[in-house]
């Protein structure tokens, strides 16, 4: 795991840009603390750079840019590339010779056997950066699921590009400035969709898509992989279903334990993270390091984050089990690193105790762990797809059948007589025919926006939000026509919360600590059976995860497997209200804050009463705004 940095300089004179490339690799140090690597090309039109957390090889032959044998392809790779070793045995029967055990090299050789198309032999999470000399052109991918981020920007004919904003803007041709575009899906979505981000001209490479960009400076971005692809879909469960989760869990989590440093988990005691340390325990000679987290005076009487849970599931399987508490004040301090290490706003509270755990597993001389994100989006793990299965079923599909007149005269209606808001954008989505389905962590509606953004604003509603999940349903209905309603939510899930928002604040809270995490749940393999699996497969009544559940029943206590889903919680509505209410205030209402003028501060405040009096829990919104605020004070002071 590591952080990779470059520019291709196509558009104008040839420069040394080796110094200012070491800018934009030094400002993410910590995401490679191990070494650091610069390869510039002998005409002076490309510069690599990489920063090294060492995980496999910890030889100087395993260090970045790497090249091969002539020197003619190299390649600056963040990730870990799982297959690495079948790839070495097949490309040495070809005569390709390898220097290192570094996964790395896997990827200059699987190119010249293969050229772009060596991108889908690739088993692993990564992000990768390659020049070919030859060709003059620069291959830039991401892996299928979006573990590991790229952005890239340009400016005066250079393609430059990093695994963080914040090293982009090391360069002094990328200007910081707000995208209002961006911003607008924020608000909406929690996170900010890819290929944008909130820097205005500051793009990220969507999960499983490559960039090309060739000496003239055209550009084609592909998608390689899609979760959509492969034989038709079954449309029954049983034993077979629930042994071939069984089968493809195992060798996700197998897989995952390759390493030259320590492998810990972190440990919530839920179904995902406990299946990771049972499979994990069975493969490893020593005790398992684990780590949880909670909250001061939100422990065991109330459960909160799961610590008791935990600590069974540690108890039985004989780990070495380490547990963070933090408290407010540690919320308050923490959140100024937060939104630096983001780089961007990222509305999820878990960002928290993410970095926390995160944290004190480095501190404990772990390098990699295993997490259990992805279950939840695939298996339908999530109560509240329970509730919208009921609601699709019973009152949407009913209103989507009456003709668009009466279905427009009904929102015309809601506005009127002024119901909540939620229900009048459902009722404004019916009518201008858009889906039901946004995601789980919608924060402000289309019409909780009118009354959020001020009247004749720079900024203000725009359909780039809608668009962006229409997108979504036209690629699934395109290859999947037949897709029960949680498949179309586990589609939307993969599109863009999980890898904008969940698999982001993973990398940017364990690699600021220099920590690797690995998903098993998000093995490419997985992920698609899963999806494929109808919706009763998965949910069952009120059982969420049904296949899941029965296919590591064996292997975890029956109190785990059946035990009601918390998720990464964190009490915010408590401490907004509470110990963090006048540091929230400030927050919110700060002068700093005040310069996006685009808010309307008057409803800001409305929904701040309404939580701070206990008539509604607006945490999450306000957490969001906060994050945002924050955000704008650290990069736009």
């Amino acid at each position: 795991m590591c952080g990779i940095a470059g520019i291709f300089n196509y558009g104008s004179a040839p420069t040394d840009d080796r110094a200012v490339a070491c800018r934009i690799r030094d400002a993410m140090t910590h995401r490679g603390p191990d070494a650091a690597g610069l390869y510039q090309s002998p005409d002076r039109r490309v510069v690599l750079a990489h920063r090294r957390l060492s995980i496999v090889d910890l030889s100087d032959s395993g260090r970045q840019p790497m090249a091969n044998e002539d020197e003619t392809i190299w390649v600056a790779l963040n990730g870990e590339i799982y297959n690495h070793q079948t790839l070495r045995a097949a490309l040495g029967s070809k005569g390709h010779r390898f220097k290192s055990r570094s996964d790395t090299e896997a990827v200059v050789h699987a190119y010249e056997d293969s050229g772009v198309g060596c991108v889908a032999r690739l088993d692993g999470m990564f992000a990768f950066a390659l020049w070919d000399e030859g060709r003059r052109e620069l291959l830039i991918a991401r892996d299928r699921l979006g573990k590991k981020p790229v952005y890239y920007s340009f400016a005066s004919g250079r393609l430059i590009f990093a695994s963080e904003i914040k090293g982009l803007l090391q360069h002094p041709d990328v200007v910081r400035d707000i995208d209002p575009t961006a911003l607008d899906a924020f608000l909406t979505f929690s996170n900010t969709p890819a290929p944008l981000t909130l820097f205005k001209n500051v793009y990220k490479l969507p999960a499983a898509h490559l960039l090309r960009c060739g000496s003239d400076g055209t550009v084609r971005i592909e998608r390689y992989w899609s979760p959509l692809d492969g034989p038709n879909w079954p449309s029954a469960n049983g034993a077979e279903s629930v042994e071939r989760v069984r089968e493809l869990i195992g060798r996700a989590v197998e897989k995952r334990l390759m390493s030259d440093v320590p492998v810990g988990a972190f440990l919530s005691g839920g179904v995902d993270s406990s299946t990771n340390v049972a499979l994990m325990s069975r493969l490893s000679s020593q005790p398992l390091r684990t780590f949880s987290v909670g909250f001061e005076g939100f422990g065991d009487q109330e459960n909160f984050h799961d610590l008791p849970y935990a600590r069974k599931v540690a108890r039985a399987f004989g780990c070495d089990h380490e547990e963070t508490t933090i408290t407010a004040d540690d919320c308050q301090r923490a959140v100024s690193e937060l939104v630096f290490q983001q780089d961007e706003p990222i509305g999820d509270p878990a960002c928290l105790p993410m970095h926390f755990v995160a944290r004190t597993a480095k501190q404990r001389g772990i390098s990699v762990v295993l997490v259990g994100e992805g279950s939840d989006e695939v298996f339908g793990g999530y109560p509240e797809m329970t509730r919208l299965i009921d609601r699709h079923a019973n009152t949407w599909q009913r209103l989507r059948r009456l003709p668009r007149t009466v279905r427009q005269a009904l929102y015309q209606g809601a506005c009127v007589t002024g119901i909540d808001d939620g229900r009048a954008d459902v009722l404004r989505r019916l009518a201008n025919g858009e889906p039901y389905y946004w995601g789980l962590d919608v924060v402000f509606s289309d019409v909780e926006k009118r009354r959020l953004y001020r009247a004749g604003s720079r900024i203000g509603l725009t359909p780039y939000a809608a668009s962006v999940v229409a997108g979504y349903y036209r690629e699934l209905f395109q290859h999947r026509p037949q897709a029960d309603f949680l498949q179309q939510m586990s589609y939307v899930e993969l599109s863009n919360r999980l890898p904008e928002l969940l698999l982001m604040r993973v990398d940017k809270f364990c690699m600021a600590h220099a920590l690797e995490a690995r998903a098993p749940f998000l093995d490419h393999e997985l992920v698609s059976y899963a999806l494929s699996l109808p919706q009763r497969a998965k949910i069952f009544r009120a059982e969420t995860k049904r296949v899941l559940k029965q296919a590591v029943a064996d292997v975890l206590p029956s109190e785990i497997v059946h035990r009601q889903k918390q998720g990464f919680r964190v009490p915010l509505p408590a401490w907004l209200a509470g110990p963090l209410s006048k540091w929230a205030e400030a927050r919110l209402f700060s002068k700093k804050a005040r310069e996006l003028d685009f808010l309307d501060f008057r409803y800001i405040e409305r929904l701040w009463n309404l939580h701070r009096t206990g008539q509604a829990d607006q945490s999450f919104d306000l957490w969001c705004l906060i994050n945002l605020f924050s955000w704008y004070e650290c990069w736009f002071a």
